[in-house]
């Protein structure tokens, strides 16, 4: 488990969210139950580290950023955050998460990225077409990058 980043989002989202997506949105962060239908990323296998270390899919549907507490390689704690903006007019929400990822799980995590990415409020949309979702470094470096969406596709390092 070597190769770890450290994943960090700070987003505005707009406040066309269903009901459905906020579910589902809560569940990804850790933050509630799993819905019974995904849809925002519908194959989120678990991906779990053996008993010597290396990593195994067990099959079972799992958020992709909802550890919570202590971090393993990075220092200080893992965390996600949705915060309703009931009282602005336009409402919307607000998402905070540091997380850590593997690069076997880029691709389930760049789904909600590029999912998110549809749903950014205007301030992260760049001239370029690309939306900045956050940031990310591996966990031996002292410098983020920061980290965007373009197309569907995420700007993984």
């Amino acid at each position: 488990m070597g190769d770890i980043f450290e994943l960090s989002i700070a987003m505005d989202l707009r406040g066309d969210l269903s009901a459905a997506e906020v579910a589902e949105l809560r569940w990804h962060l850790g933050l509630g139950p799993m819905p019974e239908n995904l849809s925002i990323v519908p194959d989120v296998p678990s991906v779990v580290a053996d008993e010597a270390g290396g990593l195994v899919v067990d099959g079972h549907p799992a958020p992709l950023l909802g550890r919570q507490g202590e971090g393993l390689k990075v220092p200080g704690a893992l965390v996600s955050v949705l915060l309703s903006r009931e009282a602005e007019p336009s409402g919307g929400w607000v998402l905070t998460a540091r997380q850590e990822v593997h690069p076997d799980e880029f691709d389930r995590v760049g789904g909600l990225l590029a999912w998110l990415a549809t749903r950014a409020g205007a301030g992260h949309r760049r001239s370029d077409g690309s939306v900045h979702v956050g940031w990310i470094r591996y966990h031996e470096s002292d410098r983020p990058e920061p980290l965007t969406v373009r197309d569907g596709e995420v700007g993984w390092p």
